[in-house]
């Protein structure tokens, strides 16, 4: 097994640089960099989506009004009329001065160091910015996996017991139901029934605090956080349920078929005591060790969507804003440290499931 985590180890560098490569090109490519941000602010206009020129051979972006001034053959939409010493000096502000291949190995260098740089319009490091975020993606991912693990393992539980009966069949279709609608398209539902949309006005949907939460009694404190984040927490529940509790039934299901389970049964012990003494912990071992990769989807996944849809102040927001303004230190600062987290959870799922059935041997595979 040691081997088998060194190597998954090493595997980790080529990976992180893989999709780091692949998303540096992807976003450089993308029109309206944070240059052509800064010239729209400094002429009072907005960045559309073909901010940029396709090309840097000095091509005219279709639609644009032609150039006035000085600075005709510049790459960036907004540029006539401005001077060239200023787009030199935005464009060494924001590091657009080198090559893309030299820029991009400069960044490496400094994520090795854990070094993500400042945010370009914040003036306030990556780090911070994450650390400050944290918290609200984080409540979010506990909350709904703790639902998440105490809904459908029992009623994975009871599917199994009961296979086939018409609680299995309409359960069955809840299941199906929730595992066919998308997590943000039930938030919006939510929103429209019991967020003041058009039905009822029970829970708010913005933050996950009221702005007197300060003033609250510590029980007015905690009723208000989860009055906020009952609705967002539900759509990531819904979402992720579906398939933790197929898990557990086929789970149980093959248990339950096995001898020693007839051989319990045929001593006389009770259901109940087969049930929760024998089967529930061999069963159970391929569902706890699944936990870090329900983690990982439920935080890193299921989040983005619900934090902007509810204006959540958490990462998701965070990711989605960063990218819209093509703020890069954080896109890409941001997208390292979720990538590295991701990959390392998954290897501590392959190792939890070593540890809790060492049948599993991905050594030998």
């Amino acid at each position: 097994m040691l081997a088998y985590i060194i190597r998954r180890l090493l595997l980790i560098v080529p990976t992180l640089f893989g999709i780091m490569v692949l998303n540096f090109v992807i976003i450089q490519a993308a029109p309206g960099g944070p240059v052509e941000q800064m010239l729209a602010q400094i002429q009072g206009e907005a960045v559309d989506a073909t901010a940029r020129v396709s090309g840097t051979d000095g091509g005219e972006v279709k639609g644009a009004a032609p150039s006035i001034g000085t600075n005709a053959n510049s790459q960036y939409r907004g540029a006539q009329g401005v001077p060239p010493e200023l787009i030199a000096q935005l464009e060494k502000q924001f590091g657009f001065d080198k090559p893309a291949h030299e820029r991009f190995f400069q960044m490496l260098g400094n994520y090795v160091r854990f070094d993500f740089g400042n945010s370009f319009y914040s003036d306030q490091s990556v780090v911070d910015l994450v650390l400050q975020k944290m918290p609200v993606s984080i409540s979010l991912g506990i909350w709904s996996t703790l639902l998440i693990y105490l809904i459908s393992i029992p009623l994975g539980i009871k599917k199994a017991v009961r296979d086939g009966s018409r609680f299995d069949i309409w359960t069955s279709g809840a299941v199906i139901l929730g595992n066919a609608i998308p997590s943000f398209l039930f938030a919006i539902f939510l929103m429209v029934v019991f967020a003041g949309g058009r039905y009822l006005d029970w829970f708010p949907i913005r933050g996950l605090t009221s702005d007197n939460w300060a003033e609250l009694s510590t029980w007015r404190q905690i009723t208000d956080y989860f009055w906020h984040i009952a609705l967002p927490v539900f759509s990531m529940v819904v979402g992720g349920f579906a398939s933790l509790t197929m898990l557990t039934k086929n789970s149980f299901l093959e248990e339950i078929n096995k001898q020693y389970v007839v051989t319990a049964r045929a001593k006389g012990l009770t259901e109940n005591r087969v049930l929760y003494k024998h089967v529930f912990r061999n069963a159970m071992l391929i569902v706890i060790a699944g936990f870090p990769a329900t983690f990982i989807g439920v935080f890193f996944t299921g989040s983005l969507l619900t934090e902007i849809i509810f204006s959540l102040d958490g990462l998701g927001l965070l990711g989605f804003e960063a990218a819209i303004n093509r703020d890069y230190p954080v896109v890409f600062g941001t997208l390292y440290f979720f990538t590295l987290v991701g990959l390392v959870l998954n290897l501590i799922g392959d190792i939890m499931y070593h540890i809790v059935d060492p049948r599993v041997d991905f050594e030998a595979r």
